[in-house]
């Protein structure tokens, strides 16, 4: 099962929700302890994601792309990153991320960025 990370501009509501409902996911969010701190920059969020094989959750559509090539064009990976469609209700997005949880294939998101809802 993916584990996710889920960044540090987007409601801590999402760690909790998806706590609640999968108790067995394993979800930190960036400023947790054991985990990268608050106001760390996406280039070494991506690297502690690679380390420590987890799926980052974002809504930097604009820069995080750019960020992604750079990680890769180092010889490095990342689990994969997924992004917030800011036209689905927090409900929707918490279903559509436990059911990519459950259901993905191992590394079926390494090195890509992909928007909610994945087709």
């Amino acid at each position: 099962m993916l584990k996710y990370l889920i960044d540090e501009n987007l409601s801590p509501e999402y760690a909790r929700q998806l706590r609640r409902r999968n108790p067995d996911l394993v979800v930190r969010a960036v400023g947790e302890l054991g985990v990268p701190d608050t106001g760390t920059l996406d280039p070494e969020i991506l690297k502690w994601c690679e380390l420590n094989q987890f799926v980052l959750f974002a809504n930097n559509r604009a820069s995080m792309p750019t960020h992604l090539m750079a990680h890769i064009a180092e010889g490095r990976h990342v689990p994969g990153i997924l992004v917030l469609n800011k036209n689905m209700s927090m409900g929707q997005t918490i279903e559509e991320l436990l059911l990519i949880a459950e259901a993905a294939f191992d590394d079926e998101f390494q090195d890509r960025i992909d928007f909610l809802p994945v087709e």
